[in-house]
């Protein structure tokens, strides 16, 4: 067998195995086996202790498991820690890191390679194998090593950061549940909040279901027996309605189905769950997945096969279980976190908003949709925790720190203490900001600054009145779009916008047009791509559909009747044709309802800059257009090639990067020359120190979530013009993001303005 097969092998077998014990045990039997030596250990880096602690062993002796360790300063393992690099010896007990460990009984083993176990750049462990006789290990054993643990990096650090959330579930586990332990995500929604979790679960989607003690055992069984049974049922009324057009082959895979349902092993280790004590769905989940780990792990492709039948059944069972049990009822504490494999806006109803106090994703970003809901309605969120085991969550008291995207489990009191401190901070800053809402936001210069609003719902209009915006910046029209289940007529399309143009009247309201693709795809007209932020998307997806976008404009124009406080925004644009042909059908809408009778004027047209290609351009479409508006998301995300949904390389994107800076100068020094208005809406603009930088660059409004807008008021207000300035061109000559971020909230600091700096939390630097 080869050592690639054999590596697919080991990682297959090692990523289905229920617990960390199981994985290093595993890895150490399939390790020495593999390799033919006599030993192979982990040892795994223990945070509380500080100490590297042999945690599995195949060779030495098993009574030092879980009991022998060392220092990272220790021994030739301490030595493997601290370079971050393999050490392959012939004879360890020469080398003069050498540190003999008496309980192990290693004392006859020569050989040695040790390589580290990384992931995401900090040392989980070691990885060991040892040999009787004096011999290096040659270049194609040290090779399969380096690979094997690079794969199993992060297998280890998700089975570990489960077991320490769910060992006191599991008492033969030797470590004890870690207080305070963190799970880190995306910053998305700042703020702090301490609360119990309530799990989203999908509709028939098993991996979402989490554990929950049953209420009523023999209740559960019942509601098991009865969805196995219309499972049944389903399988024998498709196979008869079938049996005359398939093959005899064919049908026998309706008899496979069947015999898995009838087969004790599956129904009956589900009761068994049950009456241990876990509801029927999380029964249903813990057996399903196990079973579907066994198959995958086979050899056979027969076999393997029978894995996607199994989770199919699953699936099945679940829809019926989930149907019987009536619409979820969430049980909601007053303080309730929502927890979701992959947040949604739909999901947000999921709790009371009165009682909804924080949110995590396991997957998405800070930028993602559900996450600027979140910022819009003020909800502490962190997006991307991705080695969250959230299943085994509800009910479970965390704290969500959406200042430094970091989650909290069994948090202790003193962390739950100092958190509680945060909060009392927050509540005093919201109190001084209240005081603002009347007031302009001017420098100490007397410089003028429109501070506008992004939108997308109805319930931000009253939010963003109260917070003093005075105008809007972006109005996301996709969201009317989202919520349907199929294209909103003219007529509805209308409705939704005149709301919002007569609560704003007569200030501007800039209403972007469709921006689908990338990641907001609409369930009617879905867009499959292998890379969509690089695909079909904005104006692209509109202009080879006609028939949306003129429809769409019209609603627009016919909204604004009267009112006349229309701005149509074209997001996406690369090219100089696509801003002339969208003109075009602008064009050709008004005509057609002035035709039509209706008293419409021509709105202020803008472009979007969101690709580098449209940074370049950006004076030519200055002179086609009446302004130009940056989306500084998604030109930060192009700039830096960072997919910002992606949660593995989030911490990448960098609005503080000096590129993106050099950029943004770039734009609004061009569109200035034409004489045009030059406005940005982007979490950048949201942020109090972004914001006096794009005020020195000369971005003439400032356009951001209604609940930052107060923050942004009080920065301008408390600085001069000319201080912005030097600011801005100290920033320019720096070329680091973090130094620029932490040169920012020092020059809040000095300003008077530190509240508007992230809170000084627990276990971090300031």
């Amino acid at each position: 067998m080869s050592m690639l097969s054999v590596l697919r092998k080991i990682v297959q077998e090692v990523s289905t195995a229920p617990d960390l014990d199981s994985v290093l045990d595993l890895i150490v039997r399939r390790i020495q086996q593999a390799m033919k030596t006599q030993v192979c250990s982990i040892f795994l880096f223990d945070p509380t202790r500080q100490r590297y602690v042999l945690r599995a062993s195949q060779g030495l002796n098993q009574e030092a498991v879980g009991k022998v360790s060392l220092s990272p300063a220790e021994g030739i393992v301490g030595q493997v820690g601290q370079r971050a690099e393999p050490i392959n010896l012939e004879d360890a007990s020469r080398h003069p890191a050498f540190h003999y460990l008496k309980a192990t009984g290693e004392e006859r083993f020569h050989a040695f390679l040790g390589v580290p176990i990384i992931h995401h750049r900090s040392v989980l462990g070691v990885l060991v194998v040892q040999q009787i006789e004096h011999r290096r290990f040659d270049e194609s054993e040290e090779a399969f090593m380096v690979t094997l643990s690079a794969q199993l990096a992060g297998i280890i650090a998700h089975a570990e950061a489960t077991g320490s959330v769910n060992s006191e579930q599991q008492p033969q586990t030797q470590v004890k549940p870690q207080r305070d332990r963190h799970f880190t995500g995306v910053a998305a929604a700042s703020g702090v909040a301490i609360g119990t979790v309530v799990v989203a679960t999908l509709a028939a989607e098993l991996e979402t279901v989490p554990d929950k003690p049953a209420k009523d055992v023999q209740q559960e069984l019942d509601a098991f027996r009865v969805a196995l049974e219309a499972v049944r049922d389903d399988i024998r009324t498709v196979s008869n309605s079938l049996a005359r057009r398939l093959r005899s082959d064919e049908q026998a895979l309706f008899d496979v189905y069947l015999r898995m349902l009838d087969d004790q092993a599956l129904a009956g280790e589900i009761e068994a769950r049950i009456k241990a004590g876990n509801w029927a769905q999380g029964a249903l989940r813990e057996v399903v997945l196990a079973q579907v780990r066994q198959f995958n792990s086979m050899e056979d492709a027969y076999l393997r096969e029978r894995a996607s039948d199994i989770r199919d059944l699953g699936r099945r069972i679940l829809g019926y279980l989930q149907e019987s049990a009536g619409p979820q009822e969430v049980e909601c504490s007053e303080e309730s976190i929502l927890i979701a494999d992959e947040l949604s806006p739909a999901m947000l109803g999921l709790v009371p908003e009165d009682k909804l106090v924080g949110l995590v994703s396991v997957s998405g970003s800070g930028t993602s949709h559900a996450a600027i809901m979140a910022r819009s309605v003020g909800i502490p969120t962190v997006m991307g925790v991705v080695d969250l085991p959230f299943t085994r969550l509800e009910g479970r008291q965390v704290i969500v720190d959406g200042y430094s995207g970091r989650v909290y489990v069994n948090p202790s009191e003193q962390l739950l203490e100092a958190f509680r401190e945060v909060m009392r901070e927050e509540r005093a800053v919201a109190a001084e900001l209240e005081g603002l809402k009347d007031l302009p936001a001017e420098t100490t210069d007397g410089y003028r600054m429109p501070l506008w609003v992004n939108t997308g719902l109805v319930a931000d209009v009253t939010r963003s009145l109260q917070r003093g915006a005075e105008g809007i910046g972006l109005y996301r029209t996709e969201i009317p779009f989202m919520i349907r289940d199929f294209f909103p007529s003219e007529q509805e399309q209308l409705q939704s916008y005149r709301s919002q143009l007569e609560a704003f009247a007569p200030r501007p309201v800039t209403m972007r047009t469709l921006d689908i693709g990338g990641d907001k795809a609409l369930p009617y007209f879905p867009i499959e791509e292998d890379n969509p932020f690089l695909g079909w998307r904005g104006i692209r997806v509109t202009l080879d559909h006609p028939e949306i976008f003129l429809v769409q404009v019209r609603a627009m124009l016919r909204a604004s009747e009267g009112l006349n406080n229309l701005r149509i925004m074209l997001p996406m644009v690369t090219s100089v044709h696509e801003v002339e042909e969208a003109m075009r059908q602008i064009d050709r809408a008004l005509q057609e309802l002035q035709d039509e009778g209706y008293k419409v004027q021509r709105p202020m047209v803008g472009v979007m800059v969101e690709v580098p290609a449209a940074v370049y351009q950006v004076r030519r479409f200055a002179r086609m257009v009446d302004f130009v508006s940056v989306g500084s998301n998604d030109l930060t995300q192009y700039i830096l090639a960072v997919d910002r949904n992606n949660p593995r390389v989030a911490g990448l994107y960098a609005a503080y990067h000096p590129a993106v800076l050099r950029a943004l100068q770039y734009i609004a020094r061009e569109t200035r020359k034409e004489g045009k208005p030059v406005s940005i809406c982007g979490e950048m603009a949201a942020d109090p120190g972004g914001a006096l930088l794009l005020m020195a660059m000369g971005y003439e409004v400032l356009s951001m979530n209604a609940n930052n807008l107060p923050r942004v008021k009080l920065a301008i207000r408390g600085v001069s013009l000319a201080r912005a300035q030097s600011l801005l061109s100290r920033v320019l000559r720096m070329d680091d993001a973090e130094e620029i971020h932490q040169y920012l909230r020092q020059t809040l600091k000095q300003l008077g303005l530190g509240q508007l700096t992230r809170p000084r939390l627990p276990n971090q630097p300031s």
